[in-house]
């Protein structure tokens, strides 16, 4: 887990393929494409991705904006609408689902790079103001979190990867794994967001 995992749900495989080998590039980890409603909410499922981008006219039984209010209503996932539509009726409609971006297609490389990034700020943002204090996330945890620990889950949960923990702290990447695995041992979970919504349950 030392990279920001990125679930695509993109019908236009061409699209999709090419927003996935950008993404990797850059050092991101695109857990998987999916191209319909059905299998994007198997894989959101699968997966607990750290951040959802999703086109708004998929195939499928539900749109793109349907499957964000599913994410929205089951998990805590940010996500960022992929759309060549930017009429008012759609976008008052997405609105309302609370995305954490909306990029209009045709969209180059630096565009999406950027929203993703000011996405993944604004969802850390969003964490900070929760009740993430330490002795209600070891109410969670099968044994307490040392400072150390603590001060890691609050970066994992806010966004940063293992190398942008490392380089904070001033340790290898192999202490941040070894600390992070800890974590999860102690919380008795398999992933950051997991992690997260533990404690906001």
């Amino acid at each position: 887990m030392s990279n920001f995992k990125i679930l695509i749900i993109e019908d236009e495989v061409f699209i999709a393929k090419d927003i996935s080998n950008t993404l990797i590039k850059i050092g991101y980890d695109v857990v998987d494409i999916a191209y319909d409603s059905e299998s994007a909410l198997k894989k959101i499922y699968q997966y607990a991705p750290d951040l959802v981008l999703i086109d708004i006219t998929i195939r499928g039984q539900k749109d793109g904006i349907e499957v964000a209010k599913v994410i929205n209503d089951r998990h805590r996932i940010p996500f960022v609408y992929l759309t060549s539509h930017s009429d008012k009726i759609t976008l008052d409609r997405a609105k309302l689902t609370r995305p954490y971006g909306y990029l209009v297609k045709p969209f180059n490389d630096k565009d999406l790079v950027t929203s993703i990034e000011i996405a993944i700020f604004n969802w850390s943002e969003d964490m900070k103001k929760m009740n993430l204090d330490h002795s209600v996330v070891n109410l969670t945890a099968s044994s307490p979190l040392s400072n150390k620990e603590y001060e890691i889950y609050l970066d994992l949960v806010s966004g940063l990867n293992n190398k942008q923990i490392a380089d904070k702290h001033f340790v290898s990447i192999n202490t941040v794994k070894t600390h992070v695995k800890k974590i999860f041992i102690k919380m008795d979970v398999h992933d950051r967001l997991s992690a997260l919504r533990k404690v906001l349950e």
